[in-house]
């Protein structure tokens, strides 16, 4: 069975709408040539196929050349985004800045200069009042181009105005982009490691931030800059654990948006990864109330027209907000009710495989696991453990690892003590070799390869096993343990004999009466 998604045509005609679909067909049909009236044929083939087939095209099409059918899908490719391009320009700053910047230039290019002038100053206009400081890069240098090679009857103080404005973008240019890099970066160190394992990660994370940080910093000012050095400062210490510090520079993020709400439709993934942002925080920090009051403004939001502009926004709010759902019933200890959501969230899930990564499935696979592991159905939490462990992916070692501690558990609930000898060895192998190997792994893995007995004469064991690691939740680099997997939780259950639903649902109803 061919990939469902195999064919970059076959994706783009799968993202349309109604709308972009009727548009394109009354863009192409005004020149209504052959070639024309043939990629409309390829259109309809292909909107039509479940799965990409390029054989049935081959046979409809073009009677078996395969470089016909290459030329008609390249065409037709150029052709969408055409039509695309000029249905979503009035609804988008960034493409209504290129309208203005290219038809600038070829006014330029036919000789009427005062005519381009014009439209820059407009277009600058425009990419000031949107913070588009790259755009107004472009028009500044074309400005520049033209009054430097032409007499354009310009003032002296009009040209010493435009000098130093290009300047002063120059700077705010040049920190944005040391801003934008450094979160790049740290995020990309992230996916690929997770949290800092040590303190050889830790003196690594710190100075690699320092380095990044422009001299100037007192003169950052504006959206773009704050936005990228906040979430510079919340993967810097999201990676070191620090998470009051995540949480404060996640408010921060957010904030920015409420003083100017104009932002939330120019730069709206911005606002929706931050949202996402603030609500991790919240669960890391177990802010029960303020988690509910976010998600609960996530929700608002997700029903506004600028939400549902497009599909990234579309598919992303969807996927954050259902992650956050998962994410209150962990920290809460409503495992059966989170349950109910999961074949929700799979089915969310497949519609949105086009724009779901490799990152993002391993995330929920982890979570769909963690919820059927409180809930006490281990031969569910394995499947999806399997999902982690058997996929061959550089990503998130740090899940990797945590996915094979879970999963030894998960043996040892079920009482398969005949693999656990081995199974601890392979687990402690692999977690040493990726240096995930903290003094809380180590403890349980050794309990759990020696501690085959009942449930009510190893009791005291377990009891010792809780007494020897329940101390070390405040340590910054065992408290990862307990991020990925509440093990306390797990041994208080096994201690006083209860479900571990149970005793996070106690803590959470605690956690209220204070």
């Amino acid at each position: 069975m061919p990939n469902r998604f195999s064919d970059t045509l076959f994706q783009l005609v799968h993202t349309l709408e109604k709308a972009e679909k009727r548009h394109f067909k009354l863009y192409i049909k005004r020149s209504s040539s052959k070639e024309d009236l043939k990629i409309i044929q390829l259109f309809d083939a292909l909107d039509k196929m479940q799965e990409y087939d390029e054989a049935v095209l081959l046979k409809k099409l073009t009677e078996g050349s395969k470089t016909k059918l290459a030329n008609l899908k390249t065409h037709l490719y150029k052709e969408l985004l055409a039509s695309l391009r000029l249905l979503k320009t009035t609804d988008n700053v960034d493409l209504q800045l290129s309208e203005h910047l290219d038809n600038a230039r070829i006014l330029y290019n036919k000789g009427l200069k005062q005519q381009s002038l014009r439209i820059i100053e407009r277009a600058k206009e425009l990419a000031r009042a949107n913070h588009k400081f790259n755009s107004l890069v472009q028009l500044i240098s074309l400005e520049k181009k033209i009054e430097t090679l032409h007499i354009t009857r310009s003032t002296t103080d009009k040209t010493e105005r435009l000098a130093e404005e290009a300047l002063a973008i120059s700077s705010h240019v040049d920190r944005v982009t040391r801003f934008s890099n450094l979160a790049l970066l740290l995020y990309r160190w992230f996916v690929i490691n997770g949290h800092a394992r040590n303190e050889d990660d830790e003196k690594d994370i710190k100075a690699f931030f320092k380095s990044y940080l422009p001299k100037d910093m007192e003169q950052v000012n504006g959206f773009y800059e704050k936005l990228y050095l906040y979430q510079s400062y919340c993967w810097y210490a999201f990676i070191r654990q620090d998470f009051l510090m995540y949480y404060r520079y996640s408010q921060k993020w957010v904030d920015l948006y409420d003083e100017d709400l104009l932002l939330k439709s120019i730069e709206t993934g911005h606002y929706i990864k931050g949202m996402h942002t603030l609500l991790n925080a919240h669960f890391d920090l177990r802010n029960f109330r303020k988690f509910d009051e976010a998600i609960a403004q996530f929700e608002r939001y997700a029903k506004t027209d600028v939400a549902k502009e497009h599909d990234n926004f579309r598919t992303h709010t969807s996927i954050y907000i259902n992650s956050a759902k998962l994410n209150g019933h962990l920290m809460k200890g409503t495992f059966k009710e989170g349950i109910a959501l999961v074949a929700e969230i799979e089915d969310k899930l497949h519609e949105y495989a086009l724009y779901v990564d490799q990152h993002r499935i391993l995330v929920f696979n982890y979570k769909f696991a963690s919820i059927h592991f409180g809930n006490g159905d281990y031969n569910t939490a394995i499947d999806y453990l399997h999902r982690i462990i058997n996929e061959s992916i550089d990503l998130r070692i740090d899940l990797q690892c945590y996915a094979r501690l879970m999963h030894l558990l998960c043996h040892y609930e079920l009482g398969n003590y005949e693999i656990l000898d081995s199974l601890s060895k392979s687990v402690h192998r692999y977690m040493a070799k990726m240096k995930n190997l903290t003094v809380v792994e180590e403890a349980i893995i050794r309990f759990l390869k020696t501690n085959f007995k009942a449930p009510d004469q190893i009791r005291e064991s377990l009891k010792k096993l809780l007494d020897q690691i329940k101390h070390l939740e405040r340590n910054r680099f065992e408290t990862r343990s307990f991020a990925y997997l509440d093990i306390i939780s797990w041994l208080e259950s096994k201690v006083y004999n209860k479900t571990t639903q149970e005793v996070v649902y106690g803590k959470y109803m605690k956690s209220k009466k204070r």
